[in-house]
C-alpha cells in the first residue's frame, strides 16, 4: 500500500552504484496528497501523531521528511485495518507527551 500510494522510499540504482534512498516520486498522487495533508494536520492537532513528529524532528529530519514519515506510518495502520476488518482503536500503551514537551 505504501509504494502503491508513492511514500516508501526507493533506492536508486545505477548499474554498480546504489545512492541510498529517496522518496517516491511515482505512485498514486491523490493518495499520496491525501496521506500527507492527514498526517500533517495529525501532527498538529493529535498528541500521539504530535509526539512522533517531534521525535523524528528530534533525530535531525527535516520537516516534510518527519511528516512523510508520519504518513507512512499511519498508511501502516490503514492496511492493518484493512486486513484484520477493524476500525481503529488508538493504543492504552502509548506515551502521553509532557505538558512541558507540549508548550516548547
Amino acid at each position: 500500500l505504501a509504494a502503491y500510494a508513492g511514500i516508501a522510499p526507493v533506492t536508486r540504482r545505477s548499474g554498480t552504484s546504489i545512492r541510498g534512498e529517496f522518496p517516491a516520486r511515482s505512485g498514486n498522487k491523490r493518495l499520496k496528497n491525501a496521506l500527507v495533508y492527514s498526517a500533517w494536520v495529525a501532527s498538529n492537532h493529535d498528541p500521539i501523531s504530535k509526539a512522533y513528529y517531534d521525535r523524528k524532528r528530534a533525530q535531525g529530519k527535516r520537516h516534510n521528511a518527519a511528516v512523510i514519515c508520519l504518513a507512512r506510518r499511519r498508511c501502516n495502520v490503514i492496511f492493518a485495518m484493512l486486513r484484520d476488518g477493524t476500525y481503529y482503536q488508538p493504543p492504552t500503551n502509548a506515551p502521553t507527551p509532557e505538558p512541558a514537551a507540549l508548550a516548547a
